[in-house]
Formats: C-alpha cells, structure tokens, sequence
C-alpha cells in the first residue's frame, strides 16, 4: 500500500486472507437478496430507495446529557410519520448510513419498518476521525498508535456476517452496507484505516461500501478499490459538494466505475450545490453515458439529538426534486434507473468464499 494513502506507515497485512476474517456464514448471501432490518429482501422489491439517510442520529455522549431527553414513543411517531409520507409518495426503502455508534437503534428499526412498510436497510462502519472513541485512537501500545485496517474489518464483517450488534445484548440481522468518512481537511491514518478496513469487510461480505468523501475524493476510491473492493460495489458520497464538482470528481469516479452519490438532494448549505445545480450535473453525468453510476438521495434525519439533523422529509427527493429532473428532459426509464434499478443493484449481497 502506498504510504501517501493512509499518511503513516503502511500495514505488512495483506488484503483479505482466511486468517483476517471469518468466511461468509452463507446467511442473506444471494445476488437478488439485500439485508433489511426485518431479514432479506429479494431487490426487485425495494422500489425506491434512498442510499444515505438517518433515521435517528445521537452525537455520540449526548444520550447521557442531563438535559437530553429521549423519549422512544416519540422518536418513533416522527420518524413513522416521515416514513410514512416518503411511502405515500412512492417510497419503497431508506438506508439508514449513520453507521454503529451515531444513534443506530435496530429494535427501533425493525419496529418502523413493521408499521410503515418501508423497508430499511441499516449500516455497520463509523468514522470520520473525529467522530471515533478514545477506545479506537489508543489501543494499549507504546506509544499508542492507531487502529490497523484489519481490526476495524473484523469489526464491520462480524456485522455483516453474524449481525449488527444491540451493545452488550445480543447480534440481529445483517449490516445492508459499511459506511465510513474521511476528515475533510485531509485523510488521517486512522481514516486510512476506516476506508481500508471498509473496503475489506464489504469485499469479503458482498456488502456495498459508503465513503463520504474527505479531501481527495479520488486517492479515498483508489485506497478502497486497491483492497480489492470492485468499483461498482463502492458508492462515492457527497460528490454533490461544489469543491468537488470544481475538482471533476462525480465524472472521474464515474468513469472509475465506482458510484457517485448526489447526496444531499434539498440541502441548503453553501458548501453543496442548489437543487437547480444538481440536476445539471445529473444531466452531464447521464449524458456521459453515466446514469448506471448516479444515486440520489438527501441525507435527511429523522430525529436527532445533541446537534442539529438536517431536518428534511424523505418524500421530498419524489416530490419536489424528481419533478425538476423531468422539467430538465431526464427521462421516467433514467430517473427509474437511478432510483430503483441502481440501488437494488448496488444492495444485492454478493457473497463469495474466498
């Protein structure tokens, strides 16, 4: 591995090895089944989906606040209700990318998905960085060093492979995909790390891998395709980020053959592009001949605490962006493409023994 990918010294542990992580249990494992809260899923069934929302977010620590209140029956009314809105409008499943350690509640989940129908898939990984406990950044060495790419994939893959942990309590179903982040200033060694141990875990497993992108977004794909991770398994997030779109990002990761994640579809932010931005860009990248590598959604939070979520509904990628795509010439069979066809696709779980 190139030490510029990971800023540290390189691992001598080689990609997936049968004495790195367990082989494949078999359990959800087949091209046409996608690992749901409630069990698999054939994909022909998901209908629309969203790739990168959040049901509940929980900065990590604020659970424990004196003045945070969490109060699960109401948790669970708000976010039925947005559940319940993005399915009138058409909506067939969410991807809940938070990750382990930012709110992710199954038992929750499994409880949303029974009474709305929506099918969700739920995601094992973490990071950023900044985002990571002390326990991950200091393990017990001289001096303290961080965790290697094949800790962090024994972590993810157990997830996948034996179900996502409900902490001290028991495992249930299978993690639907690995989601990770690089710090935006710059990719650390513990990212390196995360994106490493990701892309492992998602090529042993058949699970997609999500990157948020950081500072290069195209050194972070390489670093994930160099485990041997197929580009077409990796979806590239916030390529809808104007330095990114400055820097040609969402047409090289396109023609890398990896996905490129227009992902905050709705926000306001400055740092992304407007909604009328986004569909320009969508346009180019279907023009390249490139609609098999796009997936849309907004990045929207349920409910969150300890910081603000981005308080949008999910009905309103169907609602008001689509309609955009369309009065933009985007064609019903691409717009399908981008988010049905593609999603269930990238979802599929394609385990292999290796």
């Amino acid at each position: 591995m190139c030490v510029k990918h990971s800023q540290g010294v390189p691992e001598t542990t080689p990609p997936f090895t049968s004495l790195i992580l367990d082989p494949p249990s078999g359990k959800g494992v087949n091209a046409t089944l996608v690992n749901t809260v409630l069990g698999p899923v054939d994909a022909r069934r998901l209908g629309v989906t969203l790739l990168s929302e959040s049901l509940l977010y929980v900065l990590p620590g604020a659970q424990y606040a004196y003045d945070i209140r969490i109060d699960r029956a109401e948790v669970f009314d708000a976010i039925a209700a947005k559940l319940r809105a993005f399915k009138a409008a058409g909506g067939g499943a969410i991807v809940d990318a938070t990750g382990m350690f930012e709110g992710r509640d199954l038992r929750l989940y499994e409880a949303l998905s029974r009474a709305t129908g929506v099918h969700i898939v739920a995601s094992t990984g973490q990071g950023p960085e900044a985002m990571l406990g002390g326990y991950f950044l200091t393990p017990q060495a001289n001096p303290p060093t961080p965790w290697p790419a094949h800790k962090f994939a024994e972590m993810f893959g157990r997830e996948v492979n034996e179900g996502m942990v409900v902490p001290r309590l028991e495992r249930r179903a299978p993690a639907g995909m690995v989601a990770t982040a690089v710090t935006h200033s710059g990719m650390t060694p513990t990212d390196g790390s995360l994106v490493r141990g990701a892309a492992r875990a998602g090529a042993t497993y058949g699970v997609p891998v999500f990157i948020r992108c950081g500072a290069d977004a195209l050194e972070e794909m390489q670093l994930a395709i160099d485990e041997d991770l197929s580009p077409e398994r990796l979806v590239m997030g916030g390529m809808d980020r104007r330095d990114a779109v400055a820097k040609g990002w969402p047409m090289a990761v396109a023609r890398a053959g990896a996905r490129v994640g227009v992902d905050h579809i709705g926000s306001t932010d400055p740092r992304y592009l407007s909604d009328s931005e986004r569909v320009a860009l969508i346009v180019a990248l279907i023009e390249a001949g490139h609609a098999d590598r796009v997936l849309l959604s907004a990045s929207a939070t349920g409910v969150s605490f300890g910081e603000a979520g981005n308080d949008l509904p999910y009905c309103n990628v169907l609602t008001k962006f689509v309609p955009m795509l369309r009065a933009a010439g985007v064609s019903q069979a691409h717009i399908e493409q981008m988010l049905i066809t593609n999603t269930a696709q990238l979802l599929s779980v394609h385990g292999e023994d290796k």
